[in-house]
């Protein structure tokens, strides 16, 4: 029995295609509840909010009374996308839409890993990425959105209106697309892409706008969004509960946050950390010296999981988004966001743990709870340190020394003389 499994191993591990496939199947069997894996349904939410969402949307308005909605218009797409196969439930044909997607995206980094100059470890952390965040993957939209990201960064490098126009459609459903942009090449590939973006999402915009009434209302539901209990800052009251704290942790806004005393200064300080983020990548945009072929796909790594670490909110499923860009960045041979990848990778395995399996004990602030959100947002804080890092030192630190070298002459070789006859 031991050899069967060991040969089986192998296979999977030669098999990149098998790998894909069997832990896909396991996903599939947790979303479909054939496996139930423990703590809340994280499948609920298809049933609850996003079909919800979908009869709504059907009679052609926004969900403009439901504080839960706060996504930017084209996400309606994504809720409106199970249509497409009639012939499944609604929950059934999202599941399979995931499914579809993660298909898609696996291709891609398959195709790309076999070009010169790629290597196939993106397809690998993308193989082992999503299964690591458990049913989640399949059940929240964010997979549709990262495979609009991956296809845009690959597609980058050679086609910059390609990417502008993907990351712009990207922002419409998920907003955080838009951070693809901040690595591109200096002059006529940034102006094509900047340009190309904005005027994709513009028209979009426009579009929804025109045809349904409340495509802006997600701006006020996400503004006043709090500190939910699984971010960085929300650290401050999980231990603060254990000296007496007057707050608590409850459903508000469509996540567990926390509410009471000095909650709004937590939340105002992680969105000033936001800004100082994004001032970082401003700095490193002005000083970068040289762009290689890996730099737009490393920057957008760093910019979104500088995003995702200092949000007020880190849902399990934004996970997905620092797996796909990781993956990216990993297809590239001359790639040096090996260990900030890992990390994420690592994050990714022990968010499932924190959310669904062991959340009770988060809402609790129990040591079990406080001790997986201090190694998973550690582990995320130690990527985000370590990716900036390797990007300022790849386009800034190392283009300056070698600009700063001194130019060494090659003396000719001296000529021998030769013995006079």
């Amino acid at each position: 029995m031991t050899g069967v499994l060991g040969t089986a191993a192998e296979r999977a591990r030669r098999n990149p295609l098998l790998l894909w496939g069997l832990t896909r199947i396991v996903l599939l069997l947790c979303v479909f509840k054939i496996v139930t894996v423990p703590g809340p349904d994280v499948t609920s939410d298809i049933e609850q909010i996003y079909q919800g969402w979908y009869e709504v949307l059907k009679t052609g308005t926004y969900p403009m009374d439901d504080v839960t909605w706060q996504y930017p218009p084209l996400a309606a797409l994504a809720i409106l996308a199970p249509a497409l196969l009639p012939f499944l439930g609604y929950s059934a044909a999202f599941f399979v839409l995931s499914f579809l997607c993660d298909a898609l995206v696996f291709g891609l980094l398959r195709y790309a890993g076999k070009r010169p100059g790629r290597s196939s470890r993106g397809a690998w952390i993308w193989i082992a990425g999503v299964p690591l965040l458990g049913p989640t993957a399949y059940a929240r939209y964010d997979l549709m959105v990262t495979a609009v990201a991956v296809a845009a960064l690959l597609a980058g490098l050679s086609r910059p209106r390609v990417l502008g126009a993907l990351a712009g459609f990207g922002a419409m459903l998920k907003v955080w697309p838009v951070l693809l942009l901040v690595g591109t090449p200096r002059g006529r590939a940034t102006f094509r892409s900047w340009s190309a973006a904005a005027s994709a999402s513009a028209g979009l915009l426009l579009l929804c706008t025109i045809a349904a009434p409340g495509a802006l209302a997600f701006l006020g539901f996400q503004r006043d969004r709090g500190t939910e209990v699984e971010s960085l800052g929300a650290l401050v009251f999980h231990v603060a509960r254990h000296f007496g704290w007057e707050g608590e942790a409850r459903m508000n806004y469509g996540s567990i946050e926390f509410l009471g005393p000095y909650v709004s200064t937590v939340s105002t300080a992680a969105m000033a950390l936001t800004v100082a983020a994004f001032g970082w990548l401003l700095v490193w945009r002005i000083r970068a010296r040289a762009f290689s072929t890996t730099t737009p796909a490393d920057a957008a790594f760093v910019a979104v999981l500088l995003f995702t670490t200092t949000s007020r909110v880190i849902s399990p499923q934004y996970m997905i988004w620092l797996v796909g860009l990781a993956a990216v960045c990993l297809a590239y041979r001359a790639g040096r966001m090996r260990r900030p990848a890992h990390l994420v990778v690592w994050a990714t395995a022990v968010t499932q743990f924190e959310f669904p399996v062991w959340f009770s004990h988060v809402t609790e602030s129990d040591p079990l709870g406080m001790a997986l959100l201090f190694v998973r947002n550690g582990l995320l804080v130690a990527a985000s340190l370590s990716a900036c890092r390797i990007l300022w030192r790849q386009t800034v630190t190392e283009p300056r020394l070698a600009a700063a070298a001194p130019v060494v002459p090659v003396q000719p070789e001296r000529a021998r003389s030769l013995p006079v006859a």
